[in-house]
């Protein structure tokens, strides 16, 4: 694999590939490589780029977000962070400490999703004199 493109050390993977689904029993065609898939995720998620700009090296960009989506719906992102975290916290790498401050932010009317109520079906739209 090109340096260039490999994200994850072997140690790295070692530790989340037991985590991946495996295809064996499933009808249809077996999963491609799933470490090739998860860093061509990593690298388009690193890069903020579009599925389409994925380089060539990954395979088909279509492959790589099928694979993302496959995951993302099956559970196996949630079972790989959980594992991290769990993993990382037990080395002391997380600071579970909080800070909380009395600033508000207030959204917009238009950003809440409740219905806004006028007083009529038509709104009017004349200034108020």
């Amino acid at each position: 694999m090109s340096s260039r493109y490999a994200l994850l050390s072997d140690a790295q993977w070692e530790f989340i590939a037991p985590l991946m689904p495996d295809s064996s029993g499933k009808p249809g065609r077996p999963f491609n490589d799933h470490r090739l898939m998860t860093e061509g995720i990593i690298y388009r998620y690193r890069a903020g780029i579009p599925w389409r700009d994925l380089p060539s090296h990954f395979g088909s960009w279509k492959t790589v977000w099928k694979h993302h989506r496959r995951n993302s719906a099956n559970g196996t992102w949630d079972k790989v962070l959980a594992a991290l975290l769990t993993r990382a916290d037990a080395q002391g790498l997380i600071n579970w400490e909080v800070s909380v401050d009395s600033t508000i932010n207030r959204a917009h009317q238009h950003g809440t999703n409740l219905p806004r109520h006028t007083g009529g079906a038509l709104e009017l739209h004349e200034s108020a004199r």
